[in-house]
């Protein structure tokens, strides 16, 4: 496999939402990012609780914060619920079942501490986990399972989460997302 195979690769995007090309995700993380398509999931387990998962240090952006269960980058050709699917295989070696998008066009800009910016058109989603949890650790450096309740407290405080996930935890709940069923 050459280079450009191995490398991961995002899918950039005009200010419409439409795409306009592809670049390695290694090089576009930085304090001018360019627009491109994510992804943020809510995982559910069978008691209702949310699945948090705190950014490994070695994150490119926001290392160590606490945020949703998982998110990533679809590829170029991949459909961005299959992502969703890989990425909560591949970061917390869980399967899902009951995907559903929640929030479709949630976008939003956020800096970290480092200067380093998230620019993202982001659909939402939320699942259910099926098995336990084996987080990644180059990717997840703890994880906690919490109540609805816990969630919108945590989106509530200044640095307690995420900035992403604090501005979608009250749009999920005008969504009437506090459980995934």
């Amino acid at each position: 496999m050459n280079s450009v195979q191995s490398q991961e690769l995002v899918v950039l995007l005009d200010d419409s939402g439409s795409r306009i090309g592809i670049a390695p995700k290694a090089e576009v993380h930085h304090g001018s990012t360019p627009l491109h398509l994510a992804f943020s999931c809510y995982l559910f387990d069978d008691e209702n609780r949310v699945l948090l998962t705190r950014r490994a240090l070695a994150k490119r952006a926001f290392p160590g914060i606490w945020t949703n269960s998982v998110c990533g980058h679809p590829e170029p050709d991949e459909p961005v619920e299959d992502a969703v699917i890989r990425r909560s295989s591949e970061e917390l070696g869980v399967d899902i079942v009951e995907l559903r998008c929640v929030l479709p066009d949630f976008r939003y800009r956020a800096i970290d501490a480092d200067g380093v910016a998230e620019n993202e058109v982001c659909p939402v989603f939320c699942a259910r986990v099926v098995g336990s949890v084996n987080a990644d650790p180059s990717e997840i450096m703890d994880v906690a399972w919490v109540t609805w309740d816990q969630l919108r407290a945590a989106a509530q405080s200044p640095g307690g989460i995420s900035p992403w996930a604090a501005e979608q935890i009250p749009l999920l709940e005008d969504a009437g997302v506090g459980t995934c069923r």
